[in-house]
């Protein structure tokens, strides 16, 4: 097979240029076994070549490339259009040729690594005088992106800029910071928050927002904030300019909390297992919170927080009831008219209903993602009891269904064999795999006596 032409693969470098980093990446993992010589050689190499140019635009641009997030007009987080990081690089790459190739060739040439800091230190200071100046194209176009998505965004952009050196050197201390929090760490943030507002005395706000944007979890930002302030109170960190990281972390609580109480069985395991993921990152908010400010608890920011565990322990008990009764809803019993039967026996007489199924699936998963969080949570005893009386309820119900069927009680051996897999694996979620296991074992012996010392296939 010929490889594409000249103009075809011009229309491809655009398509690529112009693709986000994923996508970009993906197509890299896609074309990772495509030959050299093939009709798709030049697209590997062309890829090849744009994730090595993106790969250093992101190191270098590294202080606000995580801020460069869709359309840029987050109300919660300081962010700019995606677009504009890719901007800032063609025009900068026109400008500081030297400098990049500084940065680019800095391993094959051993270069001094703070030579290598001064090259891109220099460049994110063209970017910056670039935006305010607004004369070449690329720098024209991001500037009117950034104040299209936010008042005054160009020049906070270049306001950003201005202070990357500071962020640029702070992020490499900031796993240290994060982990061990006081002492030495604390005087070296509070010494790159004086370098920060020594650059601008506003600066101390879009000095945490860079941070923040370098973390895995940005609400992690509070433990340098509080590093800096010396744990602050409440009321002082609610009336300064940082108020906003404290704000949006509670506003991010409750917007998790109603994501919780809105969980359906309809909903599905995967979004179950969701909801326990976000029952728990609102644990660990609610520690950082309390941790890092000084907060009273019969008013403000402390009161706040107090309603928030409540409502966070009443959510998850609310779910974890909810999963009681699904449980029975999907292995339903029933009362026999005998009178001297006067414990219930498994309903048999139809298939299980996949909804009730699902539902029990889903809430039982839930319970199941819940564990670690449960004791930190303060839900970890309603945890337990339900854990408890729905597991009495399958031992029972997998107890009469081994019988009925060992006895030849049952109309359909196959709808038998159906709740007893359900009941396996509700017994799993609840239990672990070995009791899900034990029942499995106990169903095959009962469903199939002659093969019962051969074990299951």
């Amino acid at each position: 097979m010929s490889a594409l032409s000249e103009r075809k693969i011009a229309i491809v470098r655009t398509l690529v240029e112009s693709a986000p980093d994923r996508v970009v990446g993906s197509l890299r993992q896609a074309l990772a076994e495509t030959a050299d010589h093939s009709a798709l050689g030049g697209v590997k190499r062309l890829v090849e070549v744009e994730v090595f140019d993106r790969n250093l635009r992101n190191s270098i641009l590294q202080p606000i490339a995580p801020m460069c997030l869709g359309g840029g007009d987050d109300p919660h987080r300081l962010t700019f259009p995606s677009r504009v990081l890719g901007l800032l690089w063609r025009g900068v790459r026109n400008v500081e040729i030297d400098a990049i190739a500084v940065v680019r060739e800095a391993v094959d040439k051993d270069t001094p690594i703070h030579l290598v800091v001064e090259a891109e230190n220099q460049i994110t200071a063209t970017a910056a005088a670039g935006i305010r100046a607004r004369e070449a194209p690329e720098f024209r176009t991001a500037a009117a992106l950034c104040d299209q998505a936010r008042a005054g965004g160009a020049e906070q952009l270049a306001a950003c800029l201005d202070i990357a050196p500071v962020v640029r050197r702070a992020t490499q201390r900031l796993p240290e910071w994060l982990a061990h929090p006081g002492g030495e760490t604390s005087a070296g943030s509070r010494l790159a928050y004086k370098d920060a507002v020594t650059v601008a005395e506003d600066a101390g706000p879009r000095f945490f927002e860079m941070l923040a944007a370098q973390m895995a979890y940005p609400w992690m930002v509070l433990r340098v904030i509080s590093a800096v302030m010396d744990k602050p109170t409440e009321g002082y960190l609610a009336d300064s300019e940082m108020a906003a990281f404290g704000e949006g972390l509670l506003a991010d609580i409750d917007e998790a909390l109603r994501g919780i109480g809105g969980l359906k069985g309809d909903d599905g395991p995967p979004a179950g297992r969701a909801a326990a993921k976000q029952a728990e990152l609102i644990v660990q908010q609610i520690m950082e919170i309390e941790t890092c400010v000084d907060l009273q608890r019969d008013h403000g920011w402390g009161q706040r927080v107090h309603k928030q565990r409540a409502s966070l322990a009443g959510v998850v008990e609310a779910r974890l009831r909810d999963a009681e009764k699904a449980v029975i809803e999907a292995l339903p019993m029933f009362a026999p008219r005998n009178q001297r039967v006067r414990r219930q026996i498994p309903r048999l007489t139809a298939a299980p209903e996949v909804r009730l199924v699902d539902c029990a699936t889903t809430l039982l998963s839930f319970s199941d993602e819940l564990r670690s969080a449960a004791n930190y949570g303060g839900f970890s005893s309603t945890r337990n009891k339900m854990v408890e009386k729905v597991g009495e309820y399958l031992d029972h119900y997998v107890g009469e269904v081994v019988d009925l069927v060992r006895t030849a009680e049952v109309e359909d051996a196959q709808i038998a064999a159906a709740f007893l897999a359900h009941a396996a694996d509700f017994n799993q979620l609840i239990r672990g795999d070995k009791a899900g296991d034990l029942v499995r074992r106990r169903a095959h012996a009962a469903l199939h006596p002659d093969q019962s010392h051969h074990g299951p296939d």
